[in-house]
């Protein structure tokens, strides 16, 4: 499998490229605006034809590149099918399986910090028939989780949360390795580290907030930070709305 991780320092944010090598066949993820030709060019680079571009979510604090770079390189661009946008895209199932050669990508649909949130855990068959990694957008940070109140009703989403990472994320194996959406400089959670990457099992046993019971979690996740400045613009943008 190739795999490359875009770290954006100034706004603590993570794209992937991955796919398989044997086939040629590449999805992007969470891909910003601002660098669409950096996937693009490392794609190339590496012999991938780029098939899926999928946001885990509609983004609140950049302008997603999706579309952008789907229609660059003739890719399909998906969300999950209850994205509130105003442009049509590839719709995402939990529990749908997309094939890129030997790599293989099935969706969780893990609602909490937006409703449409997904996870997307990743198989690389040359290596074995267990998951190898999981992008978790921004559901489960390392040492945070993502914050609940950008939709509004911040407890009920809270609760929703807690739901999808104890049931979904946390009945991953121990040793699925665990690459978020977001590290240590972004606002969309609070506490998390600046290292970009974890396991399931390091998260388990050091995570903080996968430690609180249910109640517990809720009331941790009522003090959020503030909302970010360009929060409005962003999500218009992102959702096609201007």
């Amino acid at each position: 499998m190739i795999f490359r991780s875009f770290h954006y320092f100034d706004t603590g944010c993570a794209a992937y490229v991955f796919g398989c090598g044997s086939v040629g066949l590449g999805a992007v993820v969470d891909p910003q605006e601002r660098d669409v030709e950096s996937y693009a060019t490392f794609a190339r680079a590496k012999g991938l034809r780029i098939t899926h571009v999928i946001d885990t979510h509609v983004h609140a604090d950049h302008r997603s590149g999706g579309r952008l770079l789907a229609e660059r390189v003739g890719a399909s661009y998906a969300l999950h099918r209850s994205a509130p946008v105003k442009f049509p895209f590839r719709p995402l199932e939990d529990g749908q399986e997309i094939e890129l050669g030997n790599t293989r990508v099935r969706v969780l649909h893990t609602p909490g910090h937006t409703p449409e949130s997904v996870c997307l855990v990743v198989t690389d068959l040359r290596r074995g028939p267990e998951p190898w990694f999981v992008l978790t957008g921004d559901t489960l940070f390392v040492g945070a989780v993502g914050r609940p109140d950008l939709p509004g009703d911040a407890r009920k989403n809270a609760a929703e949360l807690y739901d999808t990472v104890h049931t979904k994320l946390l009945a991953l194996p121990d040793e699925v390795e665990v690459y978020p959406g977001h590290f240590a400089g972004s606002a969309c959670g609070a506490g998390m580290s600046g290292k970009p990457s974890s396991t399931i099992a390091f998260e388990r046993k050091f995570n903080p907030m996968l430690s609180l019971g249910r109640e517990a979690f809720v009331s941790a996740l009522a003090d959020v930070p503030a909302k970010p400045v360009e929060m409005a613009e962003m999500l218009a943008s992102n959702r096609g709305e201007t």
